[in-house]
């Protein structure tokens, strides 16, 4: 496990995905959820860094023309993991400590694997549906206020786009959907039956939108920071698909 972060994290340093902060961060994220949590959790977390780094490349010299990238190739820092990755982090260690303090006993797991594996995919996929949201969406000029559907300019706070929406939803199914398949396919006992692949799918997209409509409101006033608004809309995403869990029985 040790060898594997430490390779992720030198490759996404030389890639520029991460500054030299954010690769160390990504280095501890990814050993907690990996020891603590399942290594296919982690190659789940593979999945969304991949693929939000492709977002982020997307049309990136543009981007940088009007000022709208992130850093300065794309790269991402410390502050950037903790905002995405502390929900997750914090559901793998939660599951560690539970399944250790129930002494092998299922009745006396409060946490099992397969509701942790529900509400780990739940906080990725709010993450990815933000993500694309924002790196994909930005191209689209017309843009509204989520707030009041008025039309405001590209990169406000709390802007959407028809873009943005569509592909807020399919980064939330595709990350429900590649975490249901894998699921399926290698270890069963982490799927929560169809919740892991349907409430996923529907938090992710809903936790885009929270994540607007904090933007036009604390964001816009300053009272929440940019990183602050990620942690805050995946948090409220995954107790939303904690709700819907538990109202299902």
């Amino acid at each position: 496990m040790t060898v594997f972060c430490t390779f992720l994290a030198v490759v996404s340093y030389k890639k520029r995905i991460f500054d030299l902060s954010g690769s160390l961060s990504a280095f501890l994220v990814g050993m907690v959820i990996g020891l603590c949590g399942n290594v296919l959790w982690l190659v789940l977390l593979i999945v969304f860094l991949m693929t939000s780094f492709g977002a982020t490349k997307y049309r990136f010299e543009w981007k940088k023309s009007e000022g709208f990238q992130e850093g300065s190739k794309g790269e991402r820092n410390w502050r950037n993991i903790a905002a995405n990755g502390a929900i997750p982090t914090i559901i793998s260690f939660a599951s560690f400590v539970s399944e250790s303090a129930s002494g092998g006993d299922p009745s006396a797991n409060w946490f099992p694997k397969d509701m942790a594996s529900y509400l780990f995919v739940s906080s990725i996929a709010v993450a990815a549906s933000d993500t694309a949201a924002s790196e994909i969406g930005i191209i689209d000029p017309r843009v509204y206020m989520i707030t009041t559907m008025k039309r405001t300019k590209r990169g406000v706070d709390g802007g959407v786009s028809l873009t943005g929406q569509l592909m807020a939803f399919v980064a939330a199914a595709y990350t429900s959907v590649v975490a249901y398949v894998v699921f399926a396919a290698i270890n069963q006992d982490l799927l929560a039956g169809p919740p892991t692949l349907f409430i996923p799918m529907l938090c992710g997209f809903l936790g885009c939108q929270i994540d607007s409509v904090i933007g036009a409101t604390w964001e816009t006033r300053g009272r929440i920071g940019k990183l602050g608004n990620n942690f805050t809309s995946i948090a409220i995403g995954t107790l939303i698909a904690l709700a819907l869990a538990l109202a299902s029985g």
